[in-house]
């Protein structure tokens, strides 16, 4: 055998960078999925509020966000008026829910719901921003929102959800 063959995996790769890759690994295990399952909550909620600030002006629905709702946004289906004081209400209180851990899997479904509405019907080639929102928010969805969440604390999520993600 030469000394190349003894130093490789059955795969190829070197030892060395196996170990590197095995530390690296373990060293990953030790970020708390609680963390995670929060960051995946805050980070999309911050998109979708900041985006319901811009349609509003007190507590009143600008005129341009019914003007954009009309030319701009178009859905089918729904009229444009009725599209907007929807959107505008669902960007407000289910990004607030998702953030405080309060019915977050039903509010990461409306959110995602919302995302997919976007990207099908309003903006088709913004895909992967789109993506980025949807992977987060199916994490809560399949997940549960973790113990820095209002739904553990209230004990909304069922036994299996909070087993599955309890460091």
């Amino acid at each position: 055998m030469t000394p190349t063959t003894d130093m490789t995996t059955p795969g190829g790769v070197a030892r060395s960078t196996r170990d590197l890759i095995r530390r690296i690994n373990g060293m990953a295990r030790f970020i708390p999925q609680d963390l995670v399952l929060f960051a995946v909550r805050v980070f999309p909620a911050v998109v979708f509020w900041q985006s319901a600030r811009t349609k509003v002006e007190g507590f009143s629905i600008k005129d341009s966000t019914f003007f954009l709702f009309e030319h701009v946004y178009a859905l089918p289906v729904i009229p444009p008026a009725t599209a907007a004081v929807l959107a505008t209400l669902a960007e407000h209180v289910l990004p607030v829910l998702l953030v405080f851990g309060l019915l977050s899997r039903i509010s990461a479904l409306g959110l995602l719901v919302m995302t997919a509405v976007i990207q099908i019907f309003v903006f088709p080639d913004a895909w992967v921003t789109h993506g980025l929102w949807a992977a987060a928010l199916l994490v809560t969805l399949a997940q549960g929102p973790g113990r820095l969440s209002l739904d553990h604390l209230l004990k909304l999520e069922n036994q299996r959800a909070s087993s599955n993600h309890a460091s």
